[in-house]
C-alpha cells in the first residue's frame, strides 16, 4: 500500500504531467500554492540583514513573480528537483525589484564596489586571498574604518554567492539546474559544468577557515545566521558580516575568469557545501 508520502509525490509529479501537457492556468495556480513555503522560506533568508522597513511579505511577493517564471520555464523529464531549480529564480526576481526601488543608499553601494575592487586588484598580485589590514590600507582606511564599511555594507547590502556568476536580469541567469546536462547533452556541457564547479571549489578552498565554514553551514547545511554565530560564538551581525566578506573575496576571485570558461550559472548548496568534503 502507497504511503501518504507516496500518494503526494505521485499527486505532484501527475499535476506536473498535466500542466506541462495542457498549460492550464488552473493547474499553474494549484502549483503555485503548493510551492509557496519554498517562496516564503527564501524571502526569510533574503530579509537577514535588510533594514526593518523592509517587510518580508513584501519580499515572498516579489518571489512569487520568480515562482511562476520557475513554473513555466520547469522541465521535468531533466530530473532534477524543482526545489533547487526554484530557489535561485525566487531569490533573483526578489533581488531584483529590492534593486528597482534603490533602497540601498549610493554612497554604501559604492563603498560595496570599492571593497570588492580592492579584493580583487589584491588577489591578482599577491595571488593569495588579502587579509583585512592589505585590503584596509589598499583603501587607505584604518582597520577600524575598514571593519565598520564592512558592517554597512553587511546591513543594506543585497550579497548573495549564487551572484558570484553574473548575468542579466534574473530571466536571462542560468540557474543550476539548466546548466546540468541531460540524457541528451554532449560532452562539452558536461566539461563546461565540471569546469565552473571546480573553479568555485577552489576559490572556496583558498578562503580563511571562518569564511569557509560560514558559506558551509549557511549554504549547505542551511542554517540562519543566528545559528551559525551560536555555533561560532560570535554575534549575528558578526556573522553577515564574515559572510559578506566572503562572498566578496569570491566575486573578485571569479570575476577574471576567461569569457566562455565555464558558463554563467547560479549555485546552490551542493556545490557551496563542496569544498568541506576535501
Amino acid at each position: 500500500m502507497a504511503t501518504q508520502l507516496d500518494t503526494v509525490g505521485q499527486g505532484i509529479d501527475a499535476l506536473w504531467a498535466e500542466y506541462k501537457k495542457t498549460g492550464a492556468k488552473a493547474l499553474r495556480d494549484q502549483l503555485i500554492v503548493h510551492y509557496a513555503p519554498v517562496v516564503k522560506y527564501v524571502a526569510g533568508r533574503v530579509s537577514v540583514g535588510l533594514p526593518r522597513h523592509v517587510d518580508e511579505a513584501d519580499l515572498a511577493s516579489y518571489g512569487i513573480i520568480g515562482l511562476i517564471d520557475a513554473i513555466e520555464r520547469f522541465e521535468p523529464a531533466r530530473n532534477i528537483k524543482f526545489e533547487t531549480y526554484a530557489v535561485p529564480r525566487i531569490k533573483g526576481a526578489i533581488i531584483d525589484e529590492l534593486r528597482s526601488i534603490d533602497w540601498v543608499p549610493r554612497s554604501v553601494r559604492a563603498k560595496a564596489r570599492a571593497v570588492e575592487q580592492s579584493y580583487s586588484k589584491l588577489e591578482s598580485t599577491l595571488h593569495r586571498t588579502p587579509t583585512d589590514a592589505e585590503v584596509a590600507a589598499d583603501l587607505e582606511m584604518t582597520d577600524a574604518e575598514f571593519q565598520t564599511t564592512l558592517r554597512k555594507i553587511s546591513f543594506v547590502g543585497v550579497v548573495a554567492l549564487d551572484e558570484v556568476f553574473r548575468g542579466g536580469d534574473h530571466s536571462d541567469r542560468a540557474t543550476l539546474g539548466e546548466s546540468l546536462p541531460d540524457a541528451t547533452a554532449g560532452p562539452l556541457d558536461t566539461f563546461e559544468v565540471k569546469e565552473t564547479k571546480e573553479a568555485l571549489v577552489k576559490a572556496v578552498s583558498e578562503m580563511a577557515d571562518r569564511e569557509k565554514t560560514v558559506l558551509t553551514l549557511y549554504y549547505y547545511e542551511g542554517l540562519t545566521l543566528a545559528e551559525i554565530g551560536d555555533i561560532l560564538g560570535v554575534t549575528e551581525s558578526r556573522v553577515c558580516q564574515i559572510h559578506t566578506k566572503a562572498v566578496l573575496q569570491l566575486r573578485a576571485k571569479l570575476a577574471d575568469r576567461p569569457e566562455g570558461s565555464g558558463r554563467s550559472l547560479k549555485v546552490d548548496k551542493k556545490i557551496a557545501a563542496a569544498p568541506a568534503a576535501s
